[in-house]
């Protein structure tokens, strides 16, 4: 699996609804500031003829507060997503192992990119990895390259921004169905423990008029270790609560004890929306310059417990997605 995660899922031509997304975003190392870019196919559910590409880019100042998003949707046959490799264009914009390109303006915005990007850090799997075949659950998140340092050049409503080890994550998620309601976490490096990575999110899904409960999910790579915190029934287990812009979360198991929180001021966040399969369009609140404080209590390698406070002051993404 670890040689495929990149390629394509989608099928040209299916009936079954799909999205799919292949998504780059990195901090600048000593600032709130940040870059998110989003590859996209949308199908929407039995209209394969109305299949699109959808290219997104944000810029995250958080010290102006002005964060300039754009986006532009391209006829899928003026797309490329591979199946059989990384890689994948849309319209002229290009992203593949290692590096991306591209530009989208818009009537008052634009952003311009050049990128490369490396890492070696192993592809993380935030569900169990059975989950990734057949269609539970609706939607799939993995991490192709966590701790990603990218290099190169932006330019945003023309002013050139130099993009130098600037360390974030490249990403990929797919599925039939967005979830019903989330919040999604991630952060590539803790300002106190720069190798540290970790993925949460707090879901719960709609069957008809019911809802199940929330389930937390978190994955937490710590001092050499990988804390999994992510099977269904410890899912259950596990508590999380958040609101537009606070976010608290715990689970514990055998290895492990970890409790967190994520937050951030309503003024960095931008509203996206998707595109659902099924119909529909999803709310999308969006971040990748919130706040993160994680402590975690483990079994060190003489059985004793310790103790870690990590922290981040804007190096975290947050996400929340609801109707």
């Amino acid at each position: 699996m670890t040689e495929s995660v990149n390629y394509t899922r989608y099928k040209k031509g299916q009936k079954k609804g799909h999205y799919e997304s292949f998504f780059q975003r990195a901090n600048y190392p000593t600032e709130p500031k940040a870059f998110w870019i989003r590859y996209t196919i949308f199908s929407p559910d039995n209209h394969p003829e109305k299949a699109i590409g959808e290219l997104w880019a944000i810029y995250f100042d958080g010290i102006s507060h002005q964060h300039i998003k754009v986006k532009k949707e391209i006829p899928f046959e003026k797309c490329i997503f591979e199946d059989k490799r990384f890689f994948v264009k849309v319209d002229s914009s290009v992203l593949e192992n290692g590096k991306l390109s591209g530009s989208i303006s818009s009537e008052n915005d634009s952003i311009e990119w050049d990128l490369n990007y490396s890492g070696n850090s192993a592809p993380l799997f935030p569900l169990p990895e059975n989950l990734y075949k057949g269609d539970f659950p609706k939607a799939k998140i993995l991490v192709g390259m966590p701790l990603a340092s990218y290099s190169g050049n932006l330019v945003v409503n023309g002013n050139n921004i130099n993009i130098e080890n600037w360390i974030g994550s490249q990403n990929h998620n797919w599925g039939i169905k967005h979830t019903d309601n989330y919040a999604w976490g991630q952060v590539a490096g803790f300002d106190n423990s720069p190798e540290s990575f970790l993925e949460v999110t707090t879901a719960r899904l709609k069957f008809g008029p019911v809802w199940t409960p929330f389930m937390t999910l978190i994955t937490l790579r710590h001092k050499g270790r990988e804390f999994r915190l992510n099977t269904i029934l410890q899912s259950l287990k596990a508590k999380g609560k958040f609101d537009h812009f606070h976010w608290k979360f715990y689970s514990k198991n055998s290895d492990a004890e970890i409790e967190g929180t994520i937050f951030a001021d309503k003024n960095d966040f931008v509203v996206l929306k998707y595109y659902n399969p099924p119909g529909g369009i999803k709310n999308c609140l969006n971040t990748k310059i919130a706040s993160a404080k994680i402590k975690i209590r483990y079994k060190n390698s003489s059985g004793k417990f310790t103790e870690d406070i990590l922290e981040t002051a804007n190096r975290a993404a947050f996400e929340i997605l609801e109707d």
